[in-house]
C-alpha cells in the first residue's frame, strides 16, 4: 500500500493521514502538502467550507465591492465586441468562491443584451460546499455549466476570467545550499516522537537528501547567481493551466483575464508560502485543512506557459492601476450618488481596498492573454493601455 492509499480511520484529521502517509511514503513536496490541504476530498480546506468574507478567512475583490465584478463584466463586453462579439461563446471562470464576481458581471454585461444571450456560462469549481453556494448567489438567472478541470469546457469561442485562482495551485519549493540545490519536503517532526502518527502530528520542512531533482527545477537567470541559502518556488500546475489557456486561445477567438497576489518580473528569490486562517496570518504547516495555503504568482511564468502555446499576452499591471483605467473612480462616483452617507463611506472604503498602493493596489496584478493578432497595431485589452503585448 503507498501513501496516496493510506486508509481512512474513524476519528481521523489530515494531519494524521499525512502522518502516515509520511511514515510509509518518505516526506511530501510542498506541492503534494499543499494539493492535499486544500483539495482532499474529505478533509481539504475547500471541500469542506464556504472560506470567503468576514465570517471566513480571507476576502476577495468581489466580496469587498461590486465594483470589481461589474468592471470586469464591462472588460468582457468590451473584448468580445473587439473579438468580433463571436456568437455562442463559452463565459468561463475559474475558482469562482461563492459567485459573486460572475454575478456581477453578468448584471453590469447586460447592458449589451447580445452579449449575455451569446454566453455560455461555465465554472470550474472542484468543492461541492461552493458549488452549492454558487446555485444560491447565481440563482435561475442563468443556465450555469459546472466542470472540475478547464479541459472538460467545450472547444470554441471562450472569455475566460481568473481571479485569485492561481495563488492556490501546488507550488515546488527548491533551496540553495553550499552543496547545491535541493527540493524542500515536508517530514513529520521528530519533536513529536512516535505518537505523532497517531495524536497530533506536527510537521516541519526539510530538505531531500538524495539524488535531488531541485537544480532541474530553478529558472536558469537564478540557477548560478542565487545566494546560498535562497528559496525558489515554481508552479508546475499553474504552467500547466496557463498553457492550456494560450492552446485554447490559439486555436479558438477568445481572451483571458488573470488576477491574482504575486510579482510580475520574475523568476524572483523568496519562500511565498503563507497560511491565512481568520483573517489573519497562520503557521504554514499547523492543523492541514483548516486554513488556506497560498503563494505569490509568477506572472511573468505564466505569460511565457501561455505565449509558447500560441497565446498573446499584455500586462501586467497593478490591479489599482487597470481598475482606474476601467473607470472604478467613476462608478463609485456614480454608486455614491445615490448611497446613505453611511454608504457612500462604505464605497469609499471599498474603493481604497481596491486601489490603495498600501492595500491590493499593488500587490495584485492583472495579466491578460489573447488569441495572436487580435489586438496589434498599439491596441491592447481595455486597461492595459499603453502596455504592449509580450512577444520575447
Amino acid at each position: 500500500m503507498t501513501g496516496g492509499e493510506i486508509e481512512e480511520r474513524g476519528g481521523d484529521t489530515l494531519a494524521r493521514l499525512l502522518a502516515r502517509r509520511i511514515v510509509v511514503d518518505g516526506p511530501l513536496s510542498v506541492g503534494a502538502f499543499m494539493a492535499e490541504a486544500l483539495g482532499h476530498p474529505r478533509f481539504g480546506y475547500y471541500t469542506r467550507q464556504d472560506p470567503f468574507g468576514a465570517g471566513g478567512d480571507f476576502t476577495t475583490a468581489p466580496e469587498i465591492s461590486q465594483m470589481f465584478g461589474e468592471l470586469v463584466g464591462l472588460w468582457c463586453v468590451d473584448t468580445w465586441a473587439r473579438l468580433g462579439g463571436p456568437t455562442p461563446f463559452h463565459l468561463v471562470e475559474l475558482g469562482p468562491g461563492r459567485g459573486t464576481l460572475m454575478r456581477d458581471a453578468l448584471r453590469a454585461a447586460a447592458v449589451v443584451p447580445a452579449f449575455v444571450e451569446g454566453a455560455i456560462v461555465h465554472l470550474v469549481e472542484t468543492s461541492p460546499t461552493l458549488r452549492a453556494r454558487q446555485r444560491e448567489t447565481l440563482g435561475d438567472s442563468v443556465a450555469v455549466h459546472w466542470h472540475d478541470r478547464l479541459e472538460e469546457v467545450p472547444e470554441g469561442p471562450t472569455l475566460l476570467i481568473a481571479n485569485e485562482f492561481f495563488d492556490a495551485l501546488p507550488i515546488r519549493q527548491v533551496q540553495k545550499t553550499s552543496h547545491g540545490w535541493f527540493e524542500r519536503l515536508i517530514d513529520l517532526d521528530p519533536a513529536e516522537g512516535p505518537a505523532a502518527t497517531q495524536e497530533a502530528p506536527r510537521f516541519r520542512f526539510v530538505l531531500e537528501a538524495f539524488g535531488s531533482s531541485g537544480s532541474r527545477l530553478v529558472p536558469g537567470p537564478l540557477r548560478d547567481t542565487a545566494p546560498e541559502g535562497s528559496v525558489v518556488e515554481v508552479s508546475p500546475a499553474s504552467l500547466s493551466v496557463a498553457g492550456a489557456i494560450g492552446a485554447r486561445l490559439a486555436a479558438h477567438p477568445g481572451a483571458a483575464l488573470i488576477v491574482d497576489y504575486g510579482y510580475a518580473h520574475g523568476p524572483a528569490v523568496g519562500d511565498t508560502l503563507q497560511a491565512l486562517r481568520r483573517h489573519a496570518y497562520a503557521p504554514a504547516l499547523d492543523d492541514p485543512g483548516e486554513a488556506d495555503l497560498t503563494a505569490h504568482v509568477d506572472f511573468a511564468a505564466l505569460a511565457a506557459a501561455a505565449r509558447a502555446a500560441g497565446a498573446d499576452a499584455f500586462g501586467t499591471v497593478d490591479q489599482g492601476e487597470w481598475l482606474e483605467r476601467l473607470g472604478i473612480r467613476q462608478r463609485a462616483a456614480m454608486l455614491s450618488a445615490k448611497a446613505t452617507p453611511a454608504q457612500a463611506a462604505d464605497i469609499r472604503s471599498a474603493l481604497g481596498r481596491l486601489i490603495g498602493p498600501e492595500q491590493m493596489g499593488t500587490l495584485f496584478k492583472a495579466l491578460a492573454l489573447t488569441t495572436p493578432g487580435v489586438f496589434s497595431g498599439g491596441t491592447a485589452p481595455a486597461g492595459f493601455e499603453p502596455a504592449q503585448a509580450q512577444t520575447e
